[in-house]
């Protein structure tokens, strides 16, 4: 089951169907992110997360997913709207859809990662680690993504 909102000529749709492959491959692997990542890849990671399509008419112009065992704990990826869009309240609106769906609620905590978008996540409660020294986290070097998350990573860990 889909779920959609509309407002005006745009659309967020949770149907999978609706999804442009195409546009979101094009996006994400040139973005600071995930760069290179493969189709299938990206295939793989919508058919096993909660996306949201964001379109105007027909077009798919924005997307996110959110990864999650519907139980206690979300994490948003790969959230964009094309360049040609933003400015126009396009990512609140699709971060207010993501947070207040009714099958994301009651989590024990909700995480991203970000490098520019801090001003719009902490809109909807998003803070920086309160106890970052609980968390950890692994890099499988035999990745063939090439995110700038990870340059230079090895240097910061000895400081």
């Amino acid at each position: 089951m889909s779920d959609n909102w509309r407002r005006g000529d745009y659309l967020i749709s949770t149907d999978p169907a609706l999804l442009d492959l195409g546009v979101i491959h094009a996006f994400l692997s040139t973005s600071y992110w995930a760069p290179g990542r493969s189709r299938e890849t990206i295939l793989r990671s919508i058919e096993n997360s909660l996306a949201f399509g964001v379109y105007k008419n027909d077009r798919q112009i924005g997307f996110a997913r959110v990864v999650t065992d519907y139980a206690t704990v979300a994490w948003i990826a790969d959230v964009f709207i094309v360049e040609e869009f933003r400015g126009q309240g396009l990512s609140k609106w699709l971060m207010e859809v993501i947070v207040s769906h009714p099958s994301l609620q009651g989590f024990r905590r909700w995480v991203l990662a970000t490098k520019d978008a801090h001003s719009l996540y902490s809109k909807y409660g998003f803070t920086e680690l309160i106890r970052p020294e609980r968390w950890m986290e692994r890099h499988d070097p035999a990745c063939p993504e090439a995110s700038d998350y990870w340059t230079n990573a090895d240097s910061k860990r000895m400081k």
